[in-house]
Protein backbone atom coordinates (compact mmCIF):
# COMPACT_ATOMS: atom_id res chain seq x y z
CA UNK A 1 0.00 0.00 0.00
CA UNK A 2 1.65 2.84 -1.07
CA UNK A 3 0.90 7.01 -0.82
CA UNK A 4 0.81 6.68 -5.01
CA UNK A 5 -2.40 4.10 -4.44
CA UNK A 6 -4.16 5.91 -1.60
CA UNK A 7 -5.65 9.41 -1.32
CA UNK A 8 -4.00 10.80 1.55
CA UNK A 9 -6.57 13.23 4.25
CA UNK A 10 -6.14 17.13 3.77
CA UNK A 11 -4.80 17.50 6.94
CA UNK A 12 -4.62 21.08 9.14
CA UNK A 13 -1.70 22.35 11.81
CA UNK A 14 -3.16 24.76 14.09
CA UNK A 15 -0.28 27.03 14.35
CA UNK A 16 -0.08 30.99 14.85
CA UNK A 17 1.74 32.83 12.83
CA UNK A 18 -0.19 32.56 9.47
CA UNK A 19 -0.19 29.14 8.77
CA UNK A 20 -2.95 28.63 7.01
CA UNK A 21 -4.43 25.29 5.91
CA UNK A 22 -3.60 26.67 2.56
CA UNK A 23 -0.12 25.45 3.45
CA UNK A 24 -1.21 21.71 4.08
CA UNK A 25 -0.46 19.77 0.86
CA UNK A 26 -0.80 16.32 0.18
CA UNK A 27 1.68 13.71 -0.23
CA UNK A 28 0.96 13.76 -4.14
CA UNK A 29 2.92 17.24 -3.70
CA UNK A 30 6.70 14.97 -2.67
CA UNK A 31 9.08 17.12 -3.69
CA UNK A 32 10.46 17.87 -6.85
CA UNK A 33 14.26 19.87 -7.08
CA UNK A 34 16.88 21.18 -5.61
CA UNK A 35 17.54 19.14 -1.64
CA UNK A 36 19.61 20.26 1.48
CA UNK A 37 22.80 21.40 -0.46
CA UNK A 38 20.32 24.53 -1.46
CA UNK A 39 19.98 24.92 2.14
CA UNK A 40 23.26 27.04 2.22
CA UNK A 41 24.09 26.61 5.70
CA UNK A 42 24.75 30.46 6.33
CA UNK A 43 23.34 32.34 9.08
CA UNK A 44 20.17 33.93 8.32
CA UNK A 45 17.26 35.60 10.27
CA UNK A 46 14.84 33.44 11.97
CA UNK A 47 11.66 35.42 9.91
CA UNK A 48 13.44 35.08 6.66
CA UNK A 49 14.49 31.36 6.89
CA UNK A 50 11.03 30.31 8.19
CA UNK A 51 9.29 31.83 5.11
CA UNK A 52 11.82 30.47 3.31
CA UNK A 53 10.99 27.18 3.97
CA UNK A 54 7.46 28.19 3.80
CA UNK A 55 7.38 29.16 0.43
CA UNK A 56 9.62 25.68 -0.51
CA UNK A 57 6.44 23.89 0.58
CA UNK A 58 4.00 25.95 -0.91
CA UNK A 59 5.49 25.10 -3.88
CA UNK A 60 5.81 21.66 -3.70
CA UNK A 61 9.36 21.00 -3.18
CA UNK A 62 9.15 18.96 0.10
CA UNK A 63 12.48 18.01 0.64
CA UNK A 64 14.03 21.13 0.71
CA UNK A 65 11.53 22.58 2.98
CA UNK A 66 12.15 19.88 5.49
CA UNK A 67 15.81 21.14 5.86
CA UNK A 68 14.98 24.48 6.05
CA UNK A 69 12.52 23.82 9.08
CA UNK A 70 15.23 22.06 10.13
CA UNK A 71 17.92 24.65 9.92
CA UNK A 72 15.66 27.25 11.58
CA UNK A 73 16.43 25.14 14.74
CA UNK A 74 19.48 24.56 14.16
CA UNK A 75 20.02 28.17 13.80
CA UNK A 76 17.44 29.70 16.49
CA UNK A 77 16.91 26.89 19.15
CA UNK A 78 15.83 29.09 21.81
CA UNK A 79 13.11 30.94 19.83
CA UNK A 80 9.50 30.03 19.44
CA UNK A 81 9.63 29.70 15.58
CA UNK A 82 11.64 26.91 16.45
CA UNK A 83 8.81 24.66 17.84
CA UNK A 84 7.03 25.70 14.74
CA UNK A 85 9.12 24.49 12.59
CA UNK A 86 9.98 21.22 14.06
CA UNK A 87 6.48 20.26 13.45
CA UNK A 88 6.64 21.57 9.81
CA UNK A 89 9.79 20.09 9.45
CA UNK A 90 7.91 16.56 10.43
CA UNK A 91 5.18 17.30 7.96
CA UNK A 92 7.72 18.48 5.09
CA UNK A 93 9.36 14.94 5.63
CA UNK A 94 5.67 12.85 5.29
CA UNK A 95 5.21 14.91 2.26
CA UNK A 96 8.33 14.12 0.53
CA UNK A 97 7.43 10.24 1.40
CA UNK A 98 10.53 10.43 3.81
CA UNK A 99 8.52 8.72 6.41
CA UNK A 100 11.11 7.35 8.70
CA UNK A 101 12.50 11.28 9.37
CA UNK A 102 8.74 12.10 9.59
CA UNK A 103 8.41 10.01 12.52
CA UNK A 104 11.75 11.03 13.71
CA UNK A 105 10.88 14.55 14.00
CA UNK A 106 7.62 14.38 15.35
CA UNK A 107 8.63 12.21 17.93
CA UNK A 108 11.19 14.99 18.71
CA UNK A 109 8.37 17.20 18.56
CA UNK A 110 6.67 15.28 21.42
CA UNK A 111 9.66 15.03 23.22
CA UNK A 112 9.91 18.57 23.51
CA UNK A 113 6.69 19.54 23.50
CA UNK A 114 3.95 17.03 25.12
CA UNK A 115 1.60 19.31 26.57
CA UNK A 116 2.04 21.52 23.33
CA UNK A 117 -1.24 22.50 21.39
CA UNK A 118 -0.34 20.98 18.25
CA UNK A 119 0.13 17.50 20.04
CA UNK A 120 -2.92 15.64 18.29
CA UNK A 121 -1.23 16.71 15.02
CA UNK A 122 1.84 15.10 15.62
CA UNK A 123 0.83 11.59 16.96
CA UNK A 124 -1.56 11.88 14.10
CA UNK A 125 1.39 12.14 11.55
CA UNK A 126 3.18 9.51 13.22
CA UNK A 127 0.49 7.51 12.61
CA UNK A 128 0.01 8.56 9.48
CA UNK A 129 3.84 7.81 8.59
CA UNK A 130 3.63 4.09 9.48
CA UNK A 131 0.28 3.99 7.60
CA UNK A 132 1.31 4.86 4.39
CA UNK A 133 4.21 2.36 4.50
CA UNK A 134 1.74 -0.75 4.58
CA UNK A 135 2.71 -3.51 2.46
CA UNK A 136 1.02 -5.99 0.62
CA UNK A 137 -0.47 -8.81 2.81
CA UNK A 138 2.37 -11.14 1.73
CA UNK A 139 5.30 -9.51 3.45
CA UNK A 140 6.22 -8.95 6.73
CA UNK A 141 3.68 -6.84 8.58
CA UNK A 142 5.91 -4.89 11.13
CA UNK A 143 5.05 -1.90 9.79
CA UNK A 144 1.52 -2.68 9.94
CA UNK A 145 1.54 -3.48 13.41
CA UNK A 146 2.92 0.07 14.34
CA UNK A 147 0.39 1.41 12.38
CA UNK A 148 -2.15 -0.09 14.38
CA UNK A 149 -0.65 0.98 17.90
CA UNK A 150 -0.30 4.75 16.18
CA UNK A 151 -3.71 4.44 14.87
CA UNK A 152 -5.30 3.21 18.22
CA UNK A 153 -3.16 5.79 20.26
CA UNK A 154 -4.28 8.54 18.45
CA UNK A 155 -7.96 7.28 19.28
CA UNK A 156 -7.33 6.75 22.66
CA UNK A 157 -5.85 10.83 23.81
CA UNK A 158 -7.67 12.55 21.55
CA UNK A 159 -11.10 10.47 20.77
CA UNK A 160 -13.18 13.55 20.06
CA UNK A 161 -10.70 15.25 17.32
CA UNK A 162 -10.91 14.93 13.73
CA UNK A 163 -7.79 13.03 13.46
CA UNK A 164 -9.41 10.20 15.82
CA UNK A 165 -12.22 10.59 13.34
CA UNK A 166 -9.69 9.49 10.45
CA UNK A 167 -7.50 7.04 12.45
CA UNK A 168 -10.78 5.02 13.19
CA UNK A 169 -11.24 4.78 9.19
CA UNK A 170 -7.60 3.84 8.72
CA UNK A 171 -8.02 1.02 11.91
CA UNK A 172 -10.88 -0.51 9.34
CA UNK A 173 -8.23 -1.29 6.59
CA UNK A 174 -5.19 -2.27 9.32
CA UNK A 175 -7.23 -5.09 10.86
CA UNK A 176 -8.51 -5.95 7.55
CA UNK A 177 -4.44 -6.16 6.72
CA UNK A 178 -3.19 -8.27 9.62
CA UNK A 179 -5.86 -10.57 10.05
CA UNK A 180 -5.48 -11.13 5.50
CA UNK A 181 -1.87 -12.25 6.64
CA UNK A 182 -2.90 -14.42 9.60
CA UNK A 183 -5.08 -16.12 7.10
CA UNK A 184 -2.18 -16.88 4.54
CA UNK A 185 -0.23 -18.25 7.35
CA UNK A 186 -2.65 -20.10 8.36
CA UNK A 187 -3.62 -21.55 4.97
CA UNK A 188 0.30 -22.38 4.37
CA UNK A 189 0.40 -24.62 8.09
CA UNK A 190 -2.66 -26.34 6.95
CA UNK A 191 -1.38 -27.46 3.13
CA UNK A 192 1.75 -28.30 5.41
CA UNK A 193 -0.02 -30.67 7.51
CA UNK A 194 0.65 -28.74 10.87
CA UNK A 195 -2.81 -28.33 11.75
CA UNK A 196 -2.68 -27.08 15.15
CA UNK A 197 -0.36 -24.44 13.86
CA UNK A 198 -2.83 -23.22 11.31
CA UNK A 199 -5.65 -23.69 13.93
CA UNK A 200 -3.57 -21.15 16.38
CA UNK A 201 -3.82 -18.66 13.23
CA UNK A 202 -7.06 -19.15 12.20
CA UNK A 203 -8.45 -18.86 16.29
CA UNK A 204 -5.75 -15.43 16.24
CA UNK A 205 -8.43 -13.98 13.37
CA UNK A 206 -11.43 -15.17 15.35
CA UNK A 207 -10.59 -13.44 18.36
CA UNK A 208 -8.41 -10.08 17.41
CA UNK A 209 -9.87 -9.48 14.36
CA UNK A 210 -13.77 -10.29 15.03
CA UNK A 211 -15.52 -7.44 12.45
CA UNK A 212 -12.92 -8.23 9.34
CA UNK A 213 -13.70 -9.63 5.93
CA UNK A 214 -11.95 -12.87 7.07
CA UNK A 215 -13.32 -14.15 10.15
CA UNK A 216 -16.22 -15.63 8.20
CA UNK A 217 -13.64 -17.61 6.26
CA UNK A 218 -11.24 -18.24 9.53
CA UNK A 219 -14.25 -19.80 11.47
CA UNK A 220 -15.08 -22.06 8.26
CA UNK A 221 -11.16 -23.41 8.12
CA UNK A 222 -11.34 -23.50 12.14
CA UNK A 223 -14.29 -26.08 11.10
CA UNK A 224 -11.82 -28.20 8.36
CA UNK A 225 -8.80 -28.23 10.90
CA UNK A 226 -11.29 -29.61 14.09
CA UNK A 227 -12.52 -32.10 11.49
CA UNK A 228 -9.17 -33.36 10.71
CA UNK A 229 -8.14 -33.81 13.89
CA UNK A 230 -11.23 -35.65 14.55
CA UNK A 231 -12.81 -33.35 17.00
CA UNK A 232 -16.59 -33.41 15.76
CA UNK A 233 -17.46 -31.02 18.38
CA UNK A 234 -15.49 -28.18 18.08
CA UNK A 235 -16.21 -28.34 14.10
CA UNK A 236 -19.74 -28.54 15.43
CA UNK A 237 -19.17 -25.40 17.69
CA UNK A 238 -17.08 -23.41 15.38
CA UNK A 239 -20.17 -24.16 12.34
CA UNK A 240 -22.85 -23.28 15.06
CA UNK A 241 -20.71 -20.10 15.59
CA UNK A 242 -20.20 -19.19 11.84
CA UNK A 243 -24.00 -19.59 11.27
CA UNK A 244 -25.14 -17.66 13.97
CA UNK A 245 -23.15 -14.81 12.83
CA UNK A 246 -22.34 -15.31 9.04
CA UNK A 247 -25.70 -17.26 8.11
CA UNK A 248 -26.12 -16.33 4.36
CA UNK A 249 -22.28 -16.68 3.59
CA UNK A 250 -20.54 -19.05 0.99
CA UNK A 251 -18.37 -20.28 4.55
CA UNK A 252 -21.47 -21.30 6.17
CA UNK A 253 -22.77 -23.53 3.57
CA UNK A 254 -19.41 -25.15 2.89
CA UNK A 255 -19.49 -25.69 6.64
CA UNK A 256 -23.10 -27.15 7.04
CA UNK A 257 -22.06 -29.61 4.54
CA UNK A 258 -18.35 -30.66 6.09
CA UNK A 259 -20.72 -30.81 9.34
CA UNK A 260 -23.38 -33.01 7.56
CA UNK A 261 -20.70 -35.35 5.39
CA UNK A 262 -18.39 -36.27 8.68
CA UNK A 263 -20.38 -35.11 12.18
CA UNK A 264 -23.64 -35.93 11.39
CA UNK A 265 -25.65 -36.34 14.69
CA UNK A 266 -22.80 -34.33 16.42
CA UNK A 267 -24.33 -31.40 19.00
CA UNK A 268 -21.45 -29.28 20.83
CA UNK A 269 -21.56 -29.79 24.05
Amino acid sequence: MTASTRSVPFVRIALACGLAASTMLTSGCAGRGGGPKDTAYVARDVETLYSEAKRRLDRGNAKLAAALFDEVERQHPYSPWARRAQLMSAFSYYTARDYNKAIQSATRFLSIHPGNKDAPYAYYLIALSYYEQISDVQRDQKITQQARVSLREVVRRFPNTEYAADAKLKLDLVEDHLAGKEMEIGRYYQRSGKVLAAQLRYQNVTKDFQTTSHAPEALYRLVETSLSLGLKEEAVKYAAVLGANYPGTEWYEKAYKLIGKHAPGVSAS
